[in-house]
């Protein structure tokens, strides 16, 4: 492959002065057979040459493979989207935040113990407040150590056993001060009314830790590595992007169709 490029660029850099020297017929079979003729160390040299004097082919090559590379990582995503729809959109071990029945969707992959999670939070109820079509599905992503882990465990199982308060829980608990616990969040479930032995016993089911394993799981498929990410639509969203953006995006997925999940 190395060689086939090699011999490629050459013929490219002899062709253009062969071309300038007469037809463009003969020009280019004159390179072919100069190309073909030439050593590996005169090749290189003709290469090297040829791109010291036109460096800027090498900020258009690398912009093309970027550009070939994101492409791929959005059709690559958008299937993932749409083979995963369910387990995405409509998963039972999800809170919600918003209308529940709203027709459009935004996920929000989350750790309770990101600061920039912690600044979108006011985007999200900004977001909800204004739109009340819209639905906000929160996917428990604790990946900022044993504490983001053991504090989201509570929340899960708070989300099972007090499904009606869980949208007080997670505003007041992300815009809390201080580390995300699990003492923390217990003593926040609690003061929503939740019974202790009751939340503890929840707390073990193994059914949390499979549902964090199925959104590790999705989030490589979709290459999401840092929170907070949002699947809007066919896409995904990177980052803490602001509420302008946000809106932007669901108003491209409501123009979609009914679901906004096209």
């Amino acid at each position: 492959m190395k060689k086939s490029l090699l011999f490629a660029a050459t013929a490219l850099a002899i062709g253009f002065g062969a071309i300038a020297a007469g037809p463009l017929g003969s020009g280019a079979a004159r390179a072919e057979d100069a190309a073909a003729s030439m050593s590996k160390s005169d090749v290189e040299k003709i290469v090297r040459d040829y791109l010291v004097a036109n460096p800027e082919i090498l900020e258009e090559m690398q912009a093309a493979l970027d550009a070939k590379h994101k492409e791929a990582e959005r059709i690559a995503q958008t299937q993932t989207i749409q083979d995963n729809k369910a387990e995405l959109f409509a998963s039972v071990h999800d809170g919600i935040v918003g209308n529940p029945d709203g027709k459009v969707s935004i996920v929000e992959f989350y750790d309770y113990n990101c600061g920039f999670c912690k600044r979108a939070l006011e985007d999200m109820q900004a977001l909800t407040a204004a739109d009340p079509d819209l639905r906000f599905v929160l996917k428990e992503f604790p990946i900022l150590g044993p504490d983001s882990q053991k504090a989201h465990i509570v929340a899960s199982a708070f989300q099972r056993l007090m499904p009606e308060k869980y949208a007080e829980f997670h505003n007041r608990f992300l815009g809390g001060q201080g580390r995300a616990t699990e003492a923390s969040a217990m003593k926040l479930a609690l003061e929503l009314g939740a019974d202790e032995a009751k939340l503890r016993e929840e707390m073990k089911d193994p059914a949390i830790g499979d549902n964090f394993s199925k959104t590790y799981e999705l989030a490589n498929k979709l290459a999401i590595t840092g929170t907070p990410s949002y699947v809007v639509g066919n896409e995904v969203v990177f980052g803490a992007l602001g509420k302008d953006v946000l809106e932007q995006k669901i108003a491209a997925a409501r123009a979609c169709g009914d679901t906004g999940n096209c």
